[in-house]
């Protein structure tokens, strides 16, 4: 039996994961662990792979090469598993904008096997965390994005995963929506113990107690807390830290 100080396995671990479109190659090598109540932010250009990484850990590709493990259980052998444990917000907008916001929530718990009164219970809840409740009866067309993307974060915790993917989710929003949903998500992080995953080209979505993982050309440059990935590129802020280790320009 482990002892008191054993360290507990993280909550997503992606070990030596590359993938290829022909002969082009998306990622190469790519390895990161985040443990439990950790927000990480994936930081790379358009193009660096972000959006690959995300289909193979939520299987909309199949990894094979490589490990993708959720809780431990296996992406290739133990999809069922891995994926019920882990709640997904794509970039692109995947509510029905012609159902009302409850109903939207009501079939996503449904096809995750939620009672109903599970899912009533659970929507009002977190409907009510982003201040939605009166807005539950109306389409979803009828809501701001930023008012969308909070009812995809909302659904996407329906069934309790203990791992939350966000894909360039402030993607259209302006510089206050973007602070209102990142702080959101953070809150998640620290008040429920969630493990993030956020992917963002977007230097300023980082702070300063986040993971941070640099992904550059299908490759990671660097990963750890931010201030790790700061003194390992010898520099003072993350914008200067992403310059040097890509070689690129700062980004905003």
């Amino acid at each position: 039996m482990a002892g008191p100080e054993a360290v507990a396995a993280p909550v997503l671990s992606v070990e030596d994961v590359s993938h290829s479109f022909g002969r082009r190659k998306a990622l190469d090598g790519v390895s990161f662990a985040i443990p439990a109540g950790r927000f990480a932010v994936l930081l790379g250009l358009n193009g660096a792979g972000k959006t690959t990484l995300f289909s193979l850990i939520t299987r909309l590709y199949n990894n094979r090469s490589g490990s993708i493990r959720v809780f431990g259980f296996d992406m290739r052998r133990q999809p069922s598993q891995a994926l019920a444990r882990m709640g997904v917000v794509f970039q692109q907008p995947t509510l029905d904008p012609d159902l009302t916001v409850m109903q939207n929530l009501r079939y996503h718990g449904g096809l995750h096997g939620l009672p109903r009164a599970v899912i009533e219970e659970r929507a009002g809840e977190e409907l009510s965390r982003i201040g939605l409740s009166d807005r539950a009866g109306e389409r979803v067309r009828t809501l701001s994005g930023g008012q969308r993307r909070r009812v995809e974060i909302a659904r996407a915790l329906l069934h309790r995963p203990g791992l939350l993917l966000l894909d360039e989710p402030t993607v259209g929003l302006d510089v206050e929506l973007r602070r209102l949903v990142l702080g959101h998500v953070h809150g998640l992080c620290r008040d429920r113990g969630l493990a993030v995953l956020w992917a963002t080209h977007l230097i300023d979505e980082a702070l300063p107690r986040d993971g941070v993982i640099v992904l550059h050309r299908g490759r990671v440059l660097a990963s750890g807390l931010m201030e790790e990935v700061c003194a390992a590129a010898g520099a003072a802020t993350l914008d200067e830290s992403f310059a040097r280790l890509t070689g690129m320009g700062r980004v905003r």
